[in-house]
């Protein structure tokens, strides 16, 4: 048994029944990461002498006959854009290149409580801004099942390092699908919580209200164990939600019979892959099979949810980015005055995308055209979220793909920004809707890509997704699927 392709639940209950100990298990990872890091290049940064000296206190605990938690020395990795104490976490910009914060964010103080072990921070497009990892100022991720191509992103590394075997579980960040798109392009499971569901003190903000944490597992029940530690309210957290967190892992329960499931139209877009609308039609196919109900639902303003998400995510990129001026932290680059400093520090460090994106926001912000642009999207969003209230009405949750394509290769969109935009069609309207969405492999393209299958849900309503996701992984074997990257080539 290869201890690197196994879910964390797995792994815990072979720790607990001393079938393997913490140090072969994170060695097991180390030996992996060696084998195709220089592949995939999902980490920008390891810590394995902390991962390794975790494993030995686990260990020690074990030998006692102590009780350990459900992650206690499983290896798994964060995106480096939450904020980890004494360890870089650069949000992949030269901005922040050597940022070591100097505390945890919630959700690692939370997962510093179970006593995991870290192997690293994961790659991401920069400061989150992108779909396929290339826009990192270091170095593209590569898809663990065909290194040719992109993972996904903003969350790439996190999602390619499961993907790979370089770690059991991962966290990611989704601001308009940077968890989901990558899972699915990876061929792992991937959820974004409902909006203030897991509090954001100490991720790096990109736009605030739409950033959300959430987990990246091999399967659904590893993302419910997650979900159970990083949920909950925080006060440091002006946006979290002070609702009481059920055990999500109760809703691990192969039963679909009478849930009532609604299907967009609006979201089988003209020129979706050929493979991905009959993987989800499949998918859709054994729902109804399985005893779900099945209707059709309208939501008329989707066509506009990608036009309103490229105005107010570039609006709050540009408020939350204007610290980094070369002042207080972050890199500097000496001017002759301190105008010509911001200019430099900020001409130098920040890449492309992230340029354009805080021009486009300052633009829409500006005098004379914040009601022409940045208002509008406002009202754009409410009638977004209104076309989800409307549904919800009706049934329990939604079921679209999460990408209209599968991975593309490295450099084919990256020239032209609107086509990569337009690939967050089917993830965008659930961030602008603050609702909860989970993407789950449900088949492969002719190519032997992994396709993902995303279920949206109520607010706060991860506990239908869970069941509903639980129900169909059960029944199949995509989310046993490993990938080909370190087989003979």
């Amino acid at each position: 048994m290869k201890l690197y392709n196994q879910p964390a639940h797995v792994l815990h209950d072979m720790l607990v029944n001393k079938e393997i100990t913490a140090v072969e298990l994170v060695d097991s990872l180390f030996a992996r990461m060696d084998e195709v890091e220089g592949k995939v290049k999902a980490y920008l940064t390891q810590t394995r002498e902390t991962a390794l000296a975790k494993a030995k206190a686990v260990d020690e605990k074990i030998a006692r006959g102590e009780e350990i938690s459900f992650l206690e020395g499983i290896p798994g990795a964060i995106k480096d854009n939450i904020c980890t104490k004494g360890t870089k976490t650069t949000c992949a910009s030269k901005m922040l290149e050597n940022f070591v914060p100097p505390y945890d964010a919630t959700v690692m103080e939370k997962l510093q409580a179970q006593n995991p072990t870290i192997l690293g921070k994961t790659n991401m497009d920069e400061f989150a801004m992108g779909g396929s990892t290339e826009n990192s100022a270091f170095y593209p991720t590569h898809n663990p099942w065909n290194i040719d191509c992109v993972p996904g992103g903003s969350s790439g590394g996190s999602a390619a390092a499961v993907g790979a075997g370089t770690a059991i579980w991962a966290l990611g960040s989704d601001t308009g699908g940077s968890i989901r798109q990558p899972a699915s392009f990876c061929g792992v499971v991937g959820m974004k919580p409902t909006y203030g569901r897991v509090s954001r003190y100490g991720l790096v903000a990109f736009a605030s209200s739409l950033d959300q944490i959430g987990p990246v597992t091999r399967d659904v029940t590893d993302c419910a164990h997650l979900m159970n530690i990083i949920s909950g309210y925080d006060k440091r957290d002006s946006t979290s939600i002070n609702a009481e967190v059920p055990d999500y892992t109760k809703s691990l329960v192969k039963d679909v019979k009478g849930l009532k499931i609604g299907l967009p139209k609006e979201y089988f877009v003209e020129g979706m892959d050929e493979d991905v609308e009959k993987a989800v039609r499949a998918a859709i196919k054994q729902f109804e099979d399985l005893g779900a109900e099945v209707v059709e639902v309208s939501m008329p303003h989707t066509k506009y949810a990608v036009s309103a998400y490229y105005l107010i995510a570039p609006a709050e990129a540009s408020s939350n980015l204007a610290r980094y001026d070369g002042v207080s932290y972050g890199a500097r680059v000496e001017g002759t005055d301190i105008v010509d400093m911001y200019k430099k520090t900020r001409s130098e460090k920040f890449g492309e995308e992230v340029q354009r994106r805080i021009m486009l926001g300052t633009y829409a912000l500006s005098a004379g055209y914040y009601d022409a642009y940045y208002l509008q999207a406002l009202k754009v969003r409410t009638l977004v979220k209104q076309d989800f209230d409307k549904a919800f009405e009706k049934v329990d949750v939604l079921i679209t793909p999460t990408a209209p394509t599968p991975a593309y290769k490295i450099g084919d969109m990256i020239s032209d920004p609107m086509k990569m935009y337009l690939q967050d069609i089917c993830t965008i309207p659930v961030n602008l809707a603050g609702v909860p969405g989970i993407s789950l492999p449900c088949g492969f393209s002719n190519s032997g890509m992994p396709i993902g299958l995303q279920i949206i849900g109520k607010p706060l309503g991860e506990e239908t997704l869970i069941r509903a996701a639980y129900t169909f992984e059960q029944n199949n074997e995509y989310h046993k699927s490993i990938a080909p990257v370190g087989e003979a080539e």
